[in-house]
């Protein structure tokens, strides 16, 4: 599955440029940090635009392609940003023969965004994954750390609205 790139306009910081480029500067001697620089970058920005991965391939004298090929890689990399709320549906096999299908084509109906997409106030954004391990209260969602079980399409209006006070 191919990593879907932020549906938003990048909104960096100077604060998080500079802690950053400290982070670069402390790596750019030697390339093997370059998963651990990312890292740090993804915890700086919550995810990996390519203006980040730009910086860093600068930064650490690295072509910009090895950077984007490990940040499609590797599953620990986001190039999209994430809401305030992050809403996952589980779609593994228990949750979907349940109806998470329909409840995730619900909840992209409801927000107005796709997968791996972010509102465009950056409240919710909405993904899938492929079991939780909680499939005797599927089809199962989650919105940040609460897990909603046993739940239908007709559930989320509710659920989005505990979220939008």
């Amino acid at each position: 599955m191919q990593k879907k790139i932020s549906n938003l306009p990048f909104k960096g910081t100077p604060e998080q440029e500079a802690k950053l480029n400290e982070v670069i500067a402390a790596n750019k001697h030697d390339k093997s940090r370059l998963m651990a620089v990312m890292q740090e970058a993804q915890d700086i920005y919550g995810y990996l635009p390519i203006e980040v991965q730009a910086m860093i391939a600068e930064g650490m004298d690295v072509p910009l392609e090895k950077i984007y090929g490990v940040s499609t890689f590797y599953a620990q990399f986001s190039l999209s940003q994430k809401g305030q709320y992050g809403i996952s549906v589980c779609l593994g096999t228990a949750c979907y023969v349940k109806g998470a299908g329909e409840i995730y084509d619900e909840l992209q109906a409801q927000l107005g965004i796709g997968g791996d997409e972010c509102t465009p106030d950056g409240k919710f954004s909405l993904s899938a994954c492929r079991c939780i391990g909680a499939c005797g209260l599927a089809p199962v969602l989650t919105v940040n750390e609460d897990v909603y079980g046993r739940i239908t399409a007709k559930d989320v209006a509710g659920i989005l609205a505990k979220y939008s006070a």
